[in-house]
């Protein structure tokens, strides 16, 4: 059961993921990875960068909000900005809706919903992944 409600989840048993680093959660369709100014301040620090210049170089606003800047596309393909060689250039540093994928609502709403971002992540019910519980889930929802 969830906390929020009374109503069981269907994955009470919980899922079993495990990232495989292939960075494409990182690619895709055009998005947006929110950012915090928090975290604006953690990763400009972590690359010698004043705030004002990462987030001239780094960071876009939508409505009201801050996102990552995306790479120009090539195939088609959208890409994270810190997305080198298929690899997280600020892995430790990324963001809380980077550190929460793949637990976010929209993958989680139905049976069907997880199956299909299994399609595009190949840690979602990977054969060596560790089941990750009900609670742990709950706690990182995004």
């Amino acid at each position: 059961m969830t906390k929020a409600s009374s109503l069981p989840v269907w994955y009470q048993e919980g899922l079993s993921f495990k990232c495989t680093g292939c960075g494409r959660c990182c690619t895709g369709s055009p998005g947006a990875v929110w950012v915090t100014e928090p975290e604006i301040k953690e990763i400009a620090t972590s690359l010698q960068l004043s705030t004002e210049d990462f987030q001239r170089k780094y960071v876009r606003l939508i409505g009201n909000r801050k996102a990552l800047m995306e790479k120009k596309p090539k195939n088609g393909d959208y890409d994270c900005i810190f997305l080198e060689d298929n690899k997280c250039q600020i892995y430790t540093l990324r963001p809380k809706q980077c550190k929460t994928f793949p637990w976010w609502k929209e993958n989680l709403s139905s049976k069907e919903d997880w199956d299909e971002a299994a399609k595009s992540c190949e840690g979602i019910n990977h054969k060596d992944a560790p089941i990750t519980s009900l609670e742990e889930i709950q706690s990182q929802v995004h």
